[in-house]
């Protein structure tokens, strides 16, 4: 029996106890859950400790305003948070993925900014293909071009196509060299401008590092369904851009006579 069957019979044939039982149980697992909080805690400040590198290049971007260097990008802030978002040179459209990561951004910016945090969003497509897409999907975030930099492949998450066919998709991605099955890859990048304007990198996480950006996982994470993510070579085939999702399933709840107040007459 593979994972999504064997998931499927637990869902259908899952054990229903005494609410005494059951609170006995919900208190094992908040024990096992603080656990959880406190480490995640821990590895917060072992972050924070990290030592930093400065920025020597000087990294130039596409903008909507024009040609900006890295440090004209924190908009007034000391904090700049960059998510890598795949979307190479030519290519038709953003990565599901990623774009799933961006649909998160527009709730968190105000509150970012207001913890002197700048959040940007890095590709290697041309400024016009970025704005294409943006415009499609709707969102206001600022978005600029590392088309004409060596950006993303400093920062691991472009691969110059003579060193990926070289090595046959292996390149150097998430701290070590691994197999990769594109020349583009998602990431999370944090940096820090000090009061002389100097640019330090002090953190990147990659691969499902950057479901830190992903707060309906989270959610997700709470039902009895959970991911229901079975595919170990591409666990998130689920996620379609927002724009390309079939309807919602209203139409079924109706023909049911349950869950919808029009359907009661």
């Amino acid at each position: 029996m593979n994972t999504a069957m064997a998931e499927t019979a637990t869902l259908k044939n899952h054990p229903v106890v005494s609410k005494d039982r059951w609170l006995a149980q919900r208190k094992a697992l908040l024990a096992r859950e603080k656990e959880l909080t406190h480490l995640r805690d821990q590895i917060a400040r072992e972050r924070r400790a990290l030592p930093w590198t400065r920025v020597e290049k000087n990294y130039v971007f596409d903008a909507p305003e024009g040609r900006r260097a890295l440090a004209d990008l924190f908009d007034g802030r000391r904090q700049l948070l960059v998510q890598h978002f795949m979307l190479g040179p030519d290519w038709e459209q953003g990565c599901p993925s990623c774009s799933f990561m961006a649909d998160h951004i527009e709730g968190m910016r105000l509150h970012l900014a207001h913890r002197d945090t700048a959040l940007l969003v890095v590709s290697r497509a041309p400024l016009a293909e970025i704005e294409r897409f943006r415009q499609r999907m709707g969102w206001q975030f600022k978005w600029v071009s590392a088309h004409d930099s060596d950006f993303n492949y400093d920062y691991a998450v472009s691969f110059k196509p003579q060193e990926w066919a070289e090595g046959k998709g292996e390149v150097f991605y998430n701290y070590s060299v691994r197999p990769f099955p594109a020349q583009e890859a998602p990431g999370i990048s944090v940096f820090y401008k000090d009061d002389a304007g100097e640019v330090f990198h002090t953190y990147s996480t990659y691969e499902r590092g950057v479901e830190v950006m992903m707060g309906t996982y989270n959610l997700v994470d709470l039902t009895p369904k959970g991911r229901d993510e079975h595919n170990p070579l591409y666990p998130m085939d689920w996620v379609r851009h927002h724009d390309r999702y079939e309807p919602e399933p209203v139409a079924k709840l109706e023909a049911s006579g349950g869950g919808c107040c029009h359907a009661q007459g």
